[in-house]
């Protein structure tokens, strides 16, 4: 067995990795057809769209390696039913147990692959490319929002670790692409949700755990229970050089609310859930992308099991272009039932968990089926 479980590692390997190289050209081709259209705006040049798909690369393998998962193991099972090879070590007792156990040993080296690629390189480099890209336009990430880009934070008493006193909105103008926050205002409630003081910054520096340096402050203290006669003495104004925020939004969090949450890792995510329970606000469409993050690369077993009735067709029941096809078919069919199962989950209030696990449960149940039917003709 161990000779065998050699042989198709090797084999397999080889094919899932061809086909990845080849989806892979074909992806990059469409992207950098669709960044040429940017070329020429403000600095952007061909390099920088030759750059910018290159570091999409990353993100683009991740999705498809499922697929390529899935035609690679077809292509591989197809020809050792094509040569008999799979008949000879089936007549060998090789058992369909046997075999879908090596598939999965197999597997796990995808997708050990898939959540490397998901966690650590796709988010840098996505992030990367969209840094790339902003300062070759000359361009700020939130120039794209009106009225600059808003969120929510609460307000402890001594800094990160103490009681929640209040709560406080945030309003940035502008995010430059190496994450300086020019145009700041902050909002602060106490938790009868009385104004207690409006803060107008320049511009803010993140400094590391929690910290944000802000520079040219202008800060307006509201004084609560002042009657109208006395209105104009409750308020106080103080400017400020530079003056430090602790607040629970990281650069992180605010990576997030540009980024795809499919694109993102599931720490950043996790992390970003918190924050948003933290201040009793929607987190459906991030737990369904958190989910999809855990579940996703276990696909990619899903897929290889599908793989497994093709070493059962022989080569007069169809080519292997065709069985080739057909698992490009059953790959886009598993990524459009993906997709189409994350929005009717989001619009029907679907736990998260259930609306990423069930595409994948789905196709599992039909590759058992498939191989039940086999092994009763067998």
């Amino acid at each position: 067995m161990k000779v065998l479980q050699r042989y198709f590692t090797t084999e397999i390997v080889r094919s899932v990795l061809f086909a990845l190289a080849v989806l892979l050209a074909l992806i990059a081709f469409f992207d950098l057809t669709s960044e040429l259209q940017s070329v020429g705006r403000g600095g952007y040049k061909l390099q920088h769209a030759f750059f910018f798909v290159l570091l999409g690369m990353p993100g683009n393998a991740y999705e498809l390696m499922p697929i390529a998962a899935l035609i690679g193991t077809i292509y591989t099972l197809s020809q050792f039913a094509a040569r008999s090879e799979f008949t000879i070590m089936r007549a060998s007792s090789m058992s369909t147990t046997m075999t879908a156990a090596m598939l999965f040993k197999i597997g796990l080296i995808f997708v050990l692959a898939t959540v490397l690629i998901g966690e650590f390189i796709a988010p840098k480099s996505a992030e990367f490319a969209e840094k790339i890209k902003l300062r070759a336009k000359g361009a700020s990430i939130s120039q794209q929002f009106k009225s600059g880009l808003w969120s929510k934070d609460v307000i402890r008493a001594g800094g990160m670790t103490g009681e929640v006193v209040g709560s406080r909105f945030v309003n940035i103008r502008e995010i430059r692409p190496d994450g300086e926050l020019q145009g700041v205002k902050l909002y602060e409630f106490d938790r009868n949700q009385h104004l207690t003081s409006m803060i107008l910054a320049g511009h803010a520096n993140y400094q590391g755990t929690h910290m944000w340096r802000m520079s040219d402050v202008v800060q307006t203290d509201f004084a609560n229970g002042a009657s109208v006669e006395d209105i104009t003495r409750s308020i106080a104004t103080k400017k400020f050089a530079s003056k430090d925020l602790v607040s629970e939004i990281t650069p992180e969090i605010l990576s997030v609310l540009f980024a795809d949450p499919d694109r993102m890792s599931a720490y950043n995510l996790n992390s970003y859930i918190g924050h948003l329970k933290e201040n009793n606000q929607h987190t459906e469409r991030y737990e369904i992308a958190f989910w999809k993050k855990v579940v996703y690369p276990l696909s990619v077993l899903v897929m290889m099991a599908l793989a497994l009735p093709f070493a059962y067709l022989h080569f007069r029941a169809g080519g292997v272009s065709l069985k080739i096809f057909t698992g490009i078919m059953i790959g886009v069919s598993f990524q459009l039932v993906n997709t189409l199962f994350s929005h009717l989950g989001l619009l029907n209030t679907w736990p998260p968990f259930v609306t990423a696990a069930l595409p994948s449960t789905l196709f599992l149940l039909v590759a058992i089926g498939v191989l039940w039917r086999i092994e009763r003709r067998h």
